[in-house]
């Protein structure tokens, strides 16, 4: 197969992209699809068709554009004027647009006065805090390419990483490369991912294997989802480095059947890759061969940790192993095996285009680059968000996610999902990097970030997520499948009104043994939620010990 031209594509794409005098940029994530985004494409299409502006106009089928609460979203960019993002639109409004801004703005562009005044309310300033705040690495082309398209993320720089990896690069070098900037794993654990991939490389075997966990099921959290229905190509090309670096001899996507979206998206691009040689036989003429292939998981939450996940690839039960031997040692049918999360190889291209110095610039002391979140929960702008580490969360609820749509006060914000701690208002200054988050009792997690107001009850909270955990436990290990279920029996009784103090000091003891004694992260970290609020809202509980007593005490009272 020819070696393909990426200087040739880009500059293909590029002179066409000149053509037009507009592009219309509209959110098809799967957040908008359910808020009707199909509906409206279809209105704009037949708008422009009908004022004559369909050869003038393209219409880029985009993906997350961050503002998931607002939804659907259509950014306007005419040349010579500044893009305008609307906010919440539905198919009559999409018509007006095309009539009151891009047809005015495209044929009489001396007399166009700005964005009509009734539609004012249904735009969002670029230059608003939600945007400006942020620092895009992962999502920098996510809602401004076709994630469909291969030639679309070529134009953008795809694969140029890939291309100086494989013909100037040896597998030592891009290890080193990826070792200073000093990325670390995205999907909760946070280990060095240098440290990862050069464990791996060192290990010897008749084959390795490369996998990408997406196997994404905190409450609430949808990173790794958007990234693959955004910006599939960006996760193919960080695997493909990565595979080349531990010489990995094929790759396995593992990605949640929940995610159909993003799974057909991951699907056309690897076809599209293939297409293009640059995934298979013999990549880019030069001599690699490295192919990658998906797999669906059934949803079992347990299955995010790396050796459970193995065997549910391998057709086996998803339930953890003891470590070690760590997968690196033995992991995919018992050969060397490096598992990454989507988040962090989609930040390997950039790496190494812009270098492992630049990444290592942002962020704190020993966290380095960007975060994903999902920021979710009673904030006016809830959405997918990327922040540079060491922001605090203060930052991040107040500026960018626009303070409490409630206008109650913020009462704490949850990070890490069920695995995660409740940090208090009195904390939220506090800089979002692993080892601040884990003094509070907290993890960075996948990325998960849901903001409560005064009133959530923590106790109902703590029930909540402690239930999904003991749902999602796979029954290996007692500490996990028994002490969890205690410990809900215990947070049931308080909650009921029957709790006693000796039952606030039971759940102490019995949370630490279940962290300490449990096989895997998903019963090392389950109780952090029962013993973060206990530790930030010990009142709340209190304030439930017998309550059911105190209510008849009252009743019997008031009849006499």
């Amino acid at each position: 197969m020819p070696k393909v031209n990426l200087e040739e594509i880009r500059n293909k794409v590029h002179a066409k992209q000149q053509t037009f005098k507009a592009r219309l940029f509209v959110c098809a994530s799967t957040g908008c699809i359910a808020s009707g985004c199909k509906a409206v494409m279809e209105a704009v299409l037949s708008s422009l068709k009908n004022h004559e502006l369909d050869k003038d106009v393209e219409i880029v089928p985009a993906g997350c554009m961050g503002l998931c609460s607002h939804g659907p979203l259509i950014r306007v960019e005419v040349k010579g004027q500044d893009p305008i993002l609307y906010t919440e639109m539905d198919p009559m409004l999409s018509r007006l647009m095309v009539a009151e801004h891009l047809e005015p703005a495209l044929k009489r562009p001396e007399g166009f006065a700005g964005v009509p005044e009734f539609m004012l309310e249904h735009t969002l300033s670029l230059d608003a805090p939600f945007f400006t705040d942020q620092v895009k690495v992962v999502l920098e082309n996510s809602g401004k390419i076709v994630p469909e398209n291969i030639d679309d993320y070529i134009a953008d720089g795809g694969y140029q990483a890939l291309e100086r990896v494989f013909t100037q690069m040896s597998p030592d070098e891009v290890v080193r490369e990826i070792t200073e900037s000093g990325l670390r794993g995205r999907g909760g654990g946070g280990f060095p991912t240098g440290k990862k991939w050069e464990l791996t490389a060192a290990v010897k075997g008749p084959e390795k294997f490369m996998i990408c966990n997406g196997d994404e099921g905190d409450p609430g959290a949808y990173m790794d989802r958007s990234i693959l229905e955004g910006n599939p190509h960006a996760v193919i090309e960080g695997m493909l480095i990565a595979g080349y670096a531990i010489g990995a001899t094929s790759g396995w996507f593992y990605v949640r059947a929940e995610y159909p979206l993003a799974v057909e998206r991951l699907d056309k691009a690897i076809k599209a890759a293939r297409r293009y040689n640059l995934l298979g036989k013999d990549i880019l003429g030069a001599g690699i061969n490295l192919d990658l292939d998906i797999r669906l998981g059934a949803g079992a939450f347990v299955c995010g940790e790396e050796t459970a996940l193995i065997a549910s690839i391998e057709g086996k039960r998803g339930s953890p192993t003891p470590r070690p031997p760590y997968p690196s040692q033995k992991g995919l049918w018992n050969m060397p095996s490096c598992v990454n999360n989507v988040e962090t190889l989609a930040n390997v291209p950039t790496i190494i285009r812009r270098g492992g110095s630049w990444f290592n610039s942002m962020g704190t002391a020993t966290s380095k680059g960007t975060k994903v979140f999902a920021l979710t929960g009673k904030v006016k702008h809830s959405g997918l968000i990327e922040v540079p580490m060491g922001i605090s969360l203060s930052r991040i609820v107040e500026s960018i996610g626009g303070g409490s749509s409630t206008d109650k006060q913020i009462k704490a914000v949850q990070t890490g999902g069920p695995s995660g701690g409740v940090i208090p208002r009195e904390q939220l200054d506090l800089p979002v990097c692993y080892e601040e988050l884990k003094k509070l009792g907290s993890i960075m997690g996948s990325g998960g970030m849901i903001v409560m107001d005064e009133d959530d009850d923590m106790v109902d909270i703590a029930k909540f997520y402690l239930g999904f955990t003991v749902d999602e436990s796979c029954g290996k290990c007692a500490p996990c499948r028994i002490g969890g279920k205690q410990l809900l029996c215990l947070l049931e009784k308080i909650s009921d009104g029957y709790g006693t103090e000796e039952d606030l000091d039971d759940l102490r003891r019995l949370s630490m043994a279940v962290k300490r004694a449990s096989l895997c992260g998903l019963g090392q970290t389950a109780p952090n939620p029962v013993i973060s609020t206990l530790q930030f809202f010990e009142q709340e509980y209190l304030d439930k010990l017998h309550a059911r007593d105190n209510e008849a005490a009252e009743e019997a009272e008031a009849g006499n």
